[in-house]
């Protein structure tokens, strides 16, 4: 195997790693709430297909992003990736909402910042510096 290769493979065997580990722990939670059990096989196939919906839903968001000629993955991606599950779509669109209204409200802050930040006021006796003379 060519050293990319491998370098590939442990990267990919360190996010397995994590995705079994993060469900896992939801299962943890789950059935502590519900009073219920979940075997190792069944985290593995869970862990196992949500590593592969993530490879999936990072290929058509790659694609849709090819295809509005970007290089870069925007939120209307995101958006037409969930468009399929009404609820899914619902939630990202307010998340995506919050996230426009903060980002305008940053933007406000700084223009005001730099507005008020140029209007200083300032004395111009003490700002101009006279030599005492040696008499």
């Amino acid at each position: 195997m060519a050293e990319g290769q491998e370098e590939h493979f442990s990267r990919t065997q360190r996010l397995k790693a994590a995705v079994h580990y993060v469900v896992g722990s939801l299962c943890q939670e789950v059935a502590d709430d519900k009073e219920i059990d979940f075997s190792k096989q069944a985290i593995a196939a869970i862990s196992e297909i949500t590593f592969r919906q993530c490879e999936s839903f990072a290929k058509d968001l790659e694609i849709f992003a090819r295809h509005a000629k970007r290089t870069t993955i925007n939120m209307d991606d995101v958006k037409l990736l969930a468009r399929r599950s009404r609820s899914l779509y619902a939630h990202i669109s307010k998340c995506s909402d919050e996230i426009a209204a903060n980002s305008l409200e940053q933007k406000e802050k700084k223009k005001k910042k730099s507005v008020s930040g140029g209007n200083v006021s300032r004395n111009s006796d003490m700002d101009t510096v006279v030599p005492e003379s040696k008499d």
